[in-house]
Formats: structure tokens, C-alpha cells, sequence
């Protein structure tokens, strides 16, 4: 990443105790008080909106009272039953624009219940009692293939081994976890929080993990077929857009989602190279986590530009007001046309002013540059088909993804598929923990006959 063409790009900017305290936990866990005080907000509606704004469905009012009765373990299993990762969602959920936002306090008065925190506050106690709260049933001899050990293949497998079947996951990293071990920002997930989540789901037994294993690499959907009695698809998006501007490939410009990667895995912060001016384009998650995480690893001078209006941004509302907090400056309505190169290094982006019209996104022929020593693409990432070998032509893709039934079947007989790799996808790991365990059912019912 770094040569002597980006004297600008360097490690250890900062101190040990301000990586410390920039990377620490973003919001501090509630005590006890707390959780009581905020729990006795909740208005426990019937028909509760925010169980219906949930994508899991948790049965929010009632673990909300678990906790006002001083029953957290009791709440963080009523979490769970719904949502295994609800340890992890409690970190990285948007529930401002979910749960919260359906709040009826929210309407009321501005002001929602804290579900989010109030939901992590539950899934730490029951997670450090060190309990599974979850009994296999009796052994049905059934194995079942999960590829990709991301949100979605944890919930698909977790729910297949409490029903009592046996799961193989196969997963192309050296650890599973999929983004939240690898694409989520550190400070939302200190102290290794994503691993011993994982560790928790495992623990219920029955699950096999087989890391470094890729598919269309060391297997195909077709061996999975022959050896296994159901397959479940949760690879994820492989793949990166590209800018297709020349000069891409020039030192200083890096893919966001591997520079995360990198990031999430370092034992050291100050052994990462990063720019003093950083131009990150894309308007997604993605774009504020690495904007966020470039300022606190010492960047100056941070831009996140994207080409359309702040309405149509893919971040939250919340998460861009993190990011301005941080330092960070973010441009609307700009595209990127060209990347200024000097000595064979990325030394600036010249964008265009865009406007919406009736056909769509145009340019204004307006243009502005900005300097940079280090430019991140995090503008999306996408289905890499080829993947699927053999069984590419038989499982039908649309849109560049998986097509699926409403219970996450694929058209490939006794093949599941859940997560973002499927059409309509939402980069949620919510979402992709509701997809795998819809599939597990289907799955389970298709086994019993």
C-alpha cells in the first residue's frame, strides 16, 4: 500500500493512549440503574410497532419488562430466540431508523425508548453468565452444508443445530464472523466482541467450522449436493465496484472494504498506514465507517463525496452526524470523472456537480478538485456468480444476485440462499440474520419429510 511515491501515507500518527481512547467502545454500556430507569419508559404496547419495524421480530415490550423486573438473562433469551446475533445488532443496528423510529415515544415526544442499547445491555448479561440458553433436539442423522460463515450462515446454522441436525460451515477467511469480523467499524466492536459472539453460537454444539475453505476453489455446490443432504448459500458480495478512472490503480487509492479488513485484524493501530487528506466516495455504511476510522487513526482532513442528495444517502441520518462529530466533511451531489496523478501517485479527484432530472443523474458540466494523498472507493460491492461453478447455470441469478422464494430457496433442488448474496439483499446484518433463519426452517421442514 505504502512506497516511496506516497510520502504522505504513514503509520503511527498518533500516540498510544489517543488510539486507545479513539477506538474504545462507542457507547459505553448501561449499568443497572440505567437499564431500569430507560426500561420504564417503554409504554409496552399491544401490537407493539417496534416489534413490527424489527426485521426479526423480537419481542421488544417483553424484554423491555424482563429487564424492568430485573431479568436481563431472561430478556437477552428472549432476544436470542429471535435473533441469535442480537448481541451484535445491538452494537450496529440502525435502530434509529427501525425499531426506535417506530417508537411510540418517539412520536410522542422526539425521544424513543433505547431499545439498542437497552437490547445489549440484556445480551451481555445472559452472554457473561456463560450459558447457552439453547437445547439441541435428539439427532437426526441429517448434515447440512453452510457456505459462508456470515450473519446469515451463523443464524442458518445455529437454528439447523437446535433442531438436531449436524452443520459444516465453510468459510474462505481464517475466521467466521463474515463482516461483523471483518467490515464493521472497531470502535462499534471493541475487545473482540464479534469472535466471542461466534464462540457463543458454537457452543450449542453440532456446528463443524472449516475455515480457509473457498467455494469454486475447494469445492462446488455440486460435491455439497453429493456429500450433504441441504445446502444453504450466505457468501456474501465478493466483488467491488470500481471507479473506471485512469489512474485507479496508481499507489493511494484503496478498496474501503479491505482497508477495514485490515484495520479490524491489526493487533496494532500504529502499524497502519493512513493519509494526512483522505477523499472517500460512496454514501453508504461503508463510506462513513472508513471516514470515521481514517480521522481517529489521524487523518486531518477527511471528505466523503457522493453523487447524490443526503435524501437518497445510503447511511443513516445518525451515522453521518458520527462522522461530522469525528472531523469528518461530507459533499452532496458530486460524481468523481477524473483522479490527478504526479510521479505516478494519486494526488487529487476532480469531481462534477450532479443534478436529479426527469431521465435520471446528470452532470452540471461544474467541476471542482479536491487534494488527497489517499483516496477509498466504498462504492458498493457486488455477487460474483462464477463462484457457484457448476451449478452457476442451474441456479437461477437475477439482477446480479440469487433468486430466491419466500423461504429463501434457491432453483437448484435442496439449495438455500440468504444474506446479501440474494435478490433484495439489504446489507443489513439484521436482515441477513432474519433470511438465515427463515431458510433454517425450510430447510428443517424439508428434512423431516
Amino acid at each position: 500500500m505504502v512506497d516511496e511515491r506516497t510520502p504522505d501515507i504513514a503509520a503511527g500518527r498518533l500516540t498510544a493512549e489517543q488510539y486507545v481512547a479513539n477506538f474504545n467502545d462507542l457507547h459505553p454500556p448501561l449499568d443497572r440503574h440505567q437499564a431500569l430507569v430507560e426500561s420504564d419508559r417503554c409504554y409496552f404496547c399491544y401490537d407493539a410497532p417496534c416489534v413490527t419495524a424489527c426485521p426479526t421480530g423480537i419481542d421488544i415490550p417483553l424484554f423491555l419488562r424482563e429487564i424492568l423486573t430485573e431479568n436481563p438473562k431472561g430478556a437477552g433469551e428472549t432476544i436470542l430466540s429471535a435473533n441469535i446475533l442480537g448481541g451484535m445488532c445491538a452494537r450496529v443496528c440502525p435502530t434509529e431508523t427501525l425499531c426506535e423510529e417506530a417508537c411510540v415515544r418517539e412520536k410522542a415526544e422526539g425521544k424513543p425508548v433505547r431499545i439498542g442499547e437497552l437490547q445489549r445491555y440484556a445480551t451481555d448479561a445472559l452472554m457473561a453468565d456463560g450459558t447457552q440458553p439453547f437445547v439441541r433436539a435428539a439427532p437426526t442423522g441429517k448434515r447440512v452444508a453452510v457456505v459462508g460463515g456470515g450473519p446469515a450462515g451463523l443464524s442458518c446454522a445455529h437454528r439447523l443445530a437446535v433442531h438436531g441436525h449436524d452443520v459444516v460451515i465453510f468459510d474462505a477467511r481464517p475466521k467466521i464472523g463474515g463482516l461483523n469480523e471483518y467490515g464493521i467499524a472497531a470502535y462499534k466492536t471493541p475487545g473482540g466482541f464479534a469472535q466471542a459472539e461466534v464462540d457463543f453460537i458454537l457452543s450449542i454444539g453440532g456446528i463443524t467450522v472449516e475455515p480457509g475453505k473457498a467455494l469454486g476453489r475447494d469445492f462446488s455446490i455440486d460435491s455439497l449436493r453429493e456429500e450433504f443432504d441441504a445446502v444453504f448459500i450466505g457468501v456474501g458480495l465478493a466483488g467491488v465496484n470500481a471507479l473506471r478512472l485512469a489512474g485507479e490503480d496508481q499507489p493511494g487509492v484503496s478498496d474501503a472494504v479491505a482497508y477495514i479488513a485490515e484495520l479490524r485484524q491489526t493487533d496494532d493501530l500504529a502499524a497502519l498506514p493512513v493519509g494526512r487528506r483522505i477523499v472517500v466516495i460512496g454514501g453508504g455504511m461503508t463510506a462513513i465507517d472508513i471516514a470515521s476510522q481514517s480521522k481517529r487513526l489521524g487523518a486531518e482532513d477527511v471528505t466523503i463525496v457522493y453523487r447524490r442528495g443526503a435524501d437518497r444517502m445510503g447511511a443513516s441520518e445518525y451515522e453521518r452526524e458520527l462522522a461530522q462529530t469525528d472531523g469528518v466533511t461530507i459533499k452532496f451531489n458530486a460524481q468523481p470523472t477524473a483522479l490527478v496523478t504526479d510521479g505516478g501517485r494519486v494526488t487529487g479527484v476532480t469531481f462534477e456537480y450532479t443534478a436529479e432530472n426527469g431521465a435520471g443523474l446528470a452532470g452540471t458540466g461544474e467541476t471542482f478538485t479536491l487534494d488527497t494523498d489517499m483516496v477509498f472507493k466504498a462504492i458498493g460491492q457486488t455477487f460474483v456468480p462464477e463462484a457457484l461453478n457448476g451449478a452457476g447455470q442451474a441456479i437461477a441469478i437475477d439482477s446480479g444476485r440469487i433468486q430466491v422464494d419466500d423461504e429463501r430457496r434457491t432453483s437448484l433442488a435442496g439449495v438455500w440462499a440468504g444474506g446479501d448474496c440474494i435478490v433484495g439483499g439489504e446489507d443489513l446484518t439484521v436482515v441477513a440474520v432474519e433470511d438465515g433463519k427463515i431458510a433454517a426452517e425450510s430447510i428443517n421442514r424439508a428434512l423431516a419429510g
